[in-house]
């Protein structure tokens, strides 16, 4: 049973998350792997609207999306951009990546492969990972400047979407902790997390929402995805 506190808590959680970035023309849009093919439709948008003349989709498979996304995040996401009438030239495929990390430095090694000047990225996630994949992303790739993006919507629309709300919930407390943990660990930048969100995340965790968290005391890969 999810209370009306636990819902409030998943709302501080969710209203953290949001970077709250504008978006502007940047030199390529990089759609971060999930099981949200709504990624890949906010990435298109974006592009149709001028923010990027190229596209890297990033993602091989997690425990969530081998069944669904059986060749792979970045293969459907880029699947998704052509259905939606994007250019095939203008997509490029990482398809390796497993975790948010890996999204980061692998892209960034295709992109220096194919000798493409990258001084800005428009970082597109979930809505509940905007401020984790940001995070990540400066750690990894300092000198280049990143502007979050997500698809614009509510904690309701996007349970909705999901149609599994405790899982909603569990990821929300699992992107939460990684945020609070993995700067010691060399996988992110330090930012401040209010303290009514940490509070609501303990006891979000104290209730039981607790399948995406990770071991604290174990060297878990940067960005590990939840």
């Amino acid at each position: 049973m999810i209370s009306v506190q636990d819902w409030e808590d998943a709302q501080l959680l969710w209203d953290y998350q949001q970077m709250h970035h504008e978006p502007r023309p940047c030199s390529v849009g990089i759609g971060l792997g999930s099981h949200d093919l709504g990624v890949a439709d906010t990435t298109v948008d974006l592009y149709r609207r001028g923010m990027m003349p190229l596209i890297v989709f990033t993602g091989a498979t997690s425990r969530t999306t081998k069944d669904r996304m059986p060749r792979g995040e970045a293969e459907h996401y880029r699947d998704r951009a052509l259905e939606l009438g994007v250019p095939a030239e203008v997509v490029l495929v990482e398809p390796h990546a497993r975790n948010t990390g890996q999204n980061i430095t692998l892209s960034r090694a295709l992109l220096e492969e194919r000798g493409i000047e990258v001084t800005s990225v428009l970082l597109v996630s979930k809505p509940y990972e905007e401020r984790r994949s940001y995070a990540t992303a400066r750690k990894l790739w300092p000198e280049v400047e990143f502007i979050s993006a997500s698809t614009p919507m509510t904690l309701p629309q996007y349970v909705d979407s999901i149609r599994d709300a405790r899982l909603v919930i569990d990821m929300l407390v699992g992107s939460l902790q990684r945020l609070l943990i993995y700067p010691a660990q060399g996988f992110m930048i330090s930012q401040e997390v209010p303290s009514d969100v940490i509070r609501a995340y303990e006891r979000l965790a104290a209730r039981g929402f607790t399948s995406r968290i990770v071991a604290e005391s174990v060297g878990s890969a940067p960005g590990t995805r939840v």
